[in-house]
């Protein structure tokens, strides 16, 4: 597709040579349209949606959903219905889940296409003419004015007090004003490409035209559509570790079942058929089954919690666990960090420098000396009237707060006025006449009649064009100290802007600037800053103190960013680098440029997708934060995307995996808080399924070693892994942080879920219960009690050993400590879990299906002593453990 590069540094003259008389308003001929059209294609972003059924198909895509889909077939083939029906409707359930998960995926595509305008005003064979936006041709001129959206990439060509808001692409807050003359370097940030007008953003003021120089995904939204597409969703940490430990029981598992098979086959105790259901069963017993549907469950909880308490809606199930592993996170400044509302902090007059409390545009606050309110002097009240008449913005309070219709520097004037005015009376001048603000000028000014009849001009600008004015108006005036002060507002990060004003004679109705070349009365400077958010700064020293690194990507100026950053405090020493000198590393160094650096200035959507990239290829678990288009392919690259729910754009919701619905940075800390303990719960529910899941197997396992008879059926097994994924592991949804959870570093990447104890502890655990059941099994059949009865027994010893072990793992303390009573649901849980399994017990038709029978109240004793004895061994291991730690703590303490 045809794009012309380097734009920005063409000439008009060289712009002009491709239009007839060198007349932009001849426009390009139909011919020549319809020519281009047919060549680039339409000016309109393509999007690939998968198919729904892609989606469900995939969900089967997982080891231990092969290995029971083969379960279930071999128990079909031979004849055990119920067996494989129940298998079945578990990969069936666990399969909707995943499907559920994905296909409310965002869809940030569609989005973005929806942000481009429908129609557009262009010049062809020399008439001015509406056309569709999907038929614009690079080399079209169009027409623009204000409240138009801009159709494609445009090199401006005439400029009339053109005004563009492009804070969605580059987080810059204010309009930018454009201009026509050619740009002389060729790497210019796109947030200073005064002559270019993108696609996807909107005309604010004034008037003018643009030659296309992209179309399509040629342009900057379409390259951000592109980078959105190819990117691909990362595998969470923890499914990385799910996943992991599900492949290598699974692998176990196998290999245990072939050999039993091979030795059962030879020892000749069984028929084929008789010990293909017992390894069937086996298998069925040992696999986690319960796995998936625990860990969603668990994050469905989290996920639906978060939502009711922490303002935070979460999209997709894993998402929010990655909290809990985060190591940096990447945010956007502007309405992130900050506000997005600009507000006057400092006013320096020639006789005194205030401060101005409050922030946003809420009219609440003070003005103050050292710390003390002043009253309103005469000057002070100039100055703040003539901020709010030299004026085009305003100001009105809705149902979503303060809000303004203009500009955020205006914004900021109107609400510093009426902090002192609280009952928002305005100043009773008739206004005359406006000159609006102008790049050339870069200034604004009304002329207005006060109550005594004199006619005023109020002016408020840049201070390189009103300081020379006061000099010219008062020989007398001094400029360097002026100069000194916006110097040292500049370096602290805030945007100055002078105030002045002239009185002119009765007979004037009309202001120009020549009148205000004759000089005027300087009243005073504005030190104007985007304030942080009040709770971010807190926010940031518990994300610090919990190991997390936060990266400051925006498209202000290093000054400002780094200025903030040190308000903010991001860290000790603020490190800053512009996009322009990202671009001129290597990727090497740009690996090592995301990790030293806090504060990222000037940057490019491209520059922000690398940084993330960088990051994460250095193994940090990277979170993105952000709120305009210019985020999206950063946020659907990072390992978790965060968009702003109120301010934030649709495309930055949708390509984000979680959204604050409050717009609050400080909510991230709490999430991932949240996050750090649905992972701790999800790991004590594996390490609660996984040792009974052995047990079932390794029963099966000694069985066929023994050569005796299978003491357990496969449903009977599949019942005790599934009754405990959807009630006993519940328990855990409610288990409540461990202690200190915040001061702990965030978990390795790669590292596994189970540490060596973990392992240890889930052999000794199994062996011990699958020894307990086959003694006490054998013990009953010893007694002559019949087969039947054993298995339920058994059935009800390994249950009852569950809740034994339940106690043990839910906690890191003892479990008859001050933490016993921290889950009180759990209780309620257990209680459930019980009254499912006197319904296996004593219910007749549960009785046909899992092949049980009731029990006496001797072999509920020995269930019942099988479980509190795991209980009390598991305890006396975490009190050697605790006593271990202890000891090598202070130890540690007393080097």
């Amino acid at each position: 597709m045809t794009k012309i590069s380097n734009a920005h540094q063409l000439t008009i003259e060289e712009l002009q040579s491709h239009y007839p008389e060198n007349d932009f308003e001849q426009g390009l001929s139909q011919k020549d349209a319809a020519a281009k059209l047919l060549a680039d294609g339409p000016n309109r972003l393509v999007s690939h949606k998968t198919s729904k059924w892609v989606l469900f198909l995939r969900q089967f895509n997982n080891l231990i959903i092969y290995i029971l889909i083969l379960a279930a077939l071999l128990t079909l083939l031979m004849g055990h219905y119920s067996d494989a029906i129940i298998i079945g409707l578990v990969v069936i359930i666990n399969a909707v889940i995943g499907y559920y998960q994905e296909a409310n995926a965002s869809n940030a595509l569609e989005r973005i296409k929806q942000l481009l305008a429908t129609e557009a005003t262009v010049y062809r064979d020399g008439q001015r003419i509406d056309i569709p936006t999907d038929q614009l041709v690079v080399g079209d001129v169009v027409f623009l004015e204000a409240g138009d959206s801009i159709p494609a990439d445009l090199r401006i060509v005439s400029a009339e007090n053109l005004r563009i808001q492009e804070a969605t692409l580059t987080g810059e807050a204010d309009s930018v004003i454009k201009t026509d003359q050619p740009l002389a370097d060729a790497a210019v940030p796109l947030a200073e490409q005064l002559n270019m007008a993108f696609a996807s953003t909107s005309v604010t003021n004034g008037s003018g035209m643009g030659v296309v120089v992209a179309t399509a995904d040629q342009t900057e939204i379409g390259q951000i559509s592109t980078a959105v597409n190819q990117t691909k969703t990362r595998v969470t940490p923890l499914m990385r570790e799910i996943n992991g430990v599900g492949a290598g029981v699974s692998y176990v598992v196998i290999g245990a079942a072939v050999l039993l098979f091979i030795l059962g086959f030879v020892f000749g105790t069984y028929s084929v058929s008789v010990l293909a259901v017992a390894i069937v069963a086996m298998v069925v017993g040992s696999i986690p089954e319960g796995l998936p549907a625990t860990t969603s469950v668990i994050l469905a909880m989290g996920v639906s919690e978060m939502a009711k308490k922490q303002h935070t809606i979460v999209k997709t199930l894993p998402a929010v666990e990655t909290l809990g592993a985060v190591d940096v996170i990447a945010t956007d400044k502007t309405g992130t960090l900050t506000k997005n509302e600009m507000t006057i902090k400092e006013i320096i007059t020639p006789e005194q420098t205030y401060q101005v409390t409050g922030n946003g545009y809420v009219p609440e606050g003070v003005i103050q000396i050292d710390g003390q309110p002043v009253e309103l002097n005469d000057h002070l009240n100039l100055f703040l009237e003539a901020g709010f008449e030299a004026n085009d913005t305003t100001l009105v309070k809705t149902d979503q707060g303060w809000v303004i219709n203009g500009e955020p520097t205006d914004g900021a004037f109107l609400t510093a006025y009426y902090k002192v005015h609280p009952d928002q009376t305005i100043p009773a001048n008739e206004e005359l006449d406006m000159l609006p603000f102008d790049s050339d000028y870069r200034y604004m000014a009304k002329l207005v009649t006060l109550p005594t009849g004199q006619h005023r001009i109020y002016l408020k600008g840049s201070p390189d064009k009103l300081l020379p004015m006061a000099e010219q108006f008062d020989a007398t005036f001094e400029a360097a100290p002026w100069q000194s002060t916006v110097q040292r507002l500049s370096e602290q990060g805030k945007r100055v802007i002078a105030v002045g004003y002239l009185d002119v004679a009765d007979t004037i109705d009309k202001v120009t600037h020549e009148q205000l070349n004759n000089g005027i009365q300087l009243l005073g400077l504005a030190g104007i800053i985007d304030p942080p958010r009040d709770e971010v700064i807190q926010a940031l020293k518990e994300m610090n103190r919990a190991g997390i690194d936060v990266k400051m990507i925006t498209g202000d100026h290093p000054a400002t960013a780094k200025a903030i950053g040190e308000q903010l405090g991001l860290a000790d020493q603020i490190k800053a680098i512009t996009g322009a000198e990202w671009e001129q590393l290597s990727a090497e160094e740009k690996e090592a440029a995301a990790v030293d650096h806090q504060v990222f200035a000037r940057t490019t959507p491209k520059n922000k997708l690398e940084i993330v990239q960088a990051l994460q290829a250095r193994h940090k678990v990277t979170a993105m934060t952000g709120d305009g288009v210019n985020d999206a392919p950063a946020l659907k690259q990072a390992d978790i995307g965060v968009a702003m729910g109120i301010k934030g754009t649709d495309v930055a919701k949708d390509s984000a995996d979680m959204i604050l619905t409050d717009d609050n940075f400080a909510t991230m800390s709490k999430a991932i808080f949240e996050g750090r303990r649905i992972y701790d719960n999800i790991k004590k529910s594996i390490l609660f399924l996984l040792p009974t899941s052995f047990a079932e197997g390794l029963i099966v396992a000694f069985t066929i070693l023994m050569q005796q008879p299978m003491p357990l059926q496969a449903t009977q097994l599949l019942w005790i892994n599934m009754v405990s994924a959807i009630t006993i592991q519940f328990a855990f949804i409610f288990e409540p942080a461990e202690s200190g959870i915040m001061y702990r570093k965030p978990r390795k990447t790669g590292q596994s879920l189970m540490n060596k104890h973990d392992v240890f502890q889930m052999a000794y655990v199994s062996i011990l219960m699958a020894l307990f059941g086959l003694i006490a099994y054998q013990w009953l059949i010893s007694k002559g009690v019949d087969q039947a009865t054993a298995s339920t027994m058994m059935v009800n010893m390994i249950i009852i050993s569950k809740i034994g072990y339940l106690f043990n793992i839910r906690t890191k303390e003892l479990a008859f400590s001050k933490a016993f009573f921290t889950n009180p649901k759990a209780f309620l849980i257990i209680a459930l879990m019980l009254a499912l399994q006197l319904i296996l017990t004593y219910v007749p038709f549960m009785q046909h299906v899992f092949y049980t029978e009731p029990l006496t109240m001797l072999e509920w004793g020995v269930a019942i002593a099988a479980g509190l004895l795991i209980l009390v061994l598991t305890e006396i291991d975490k009190i050697i453990r605790l006593i271990y730690h202890r000891a090598a703590r202070q130890a540690k303490e007393a080097k």
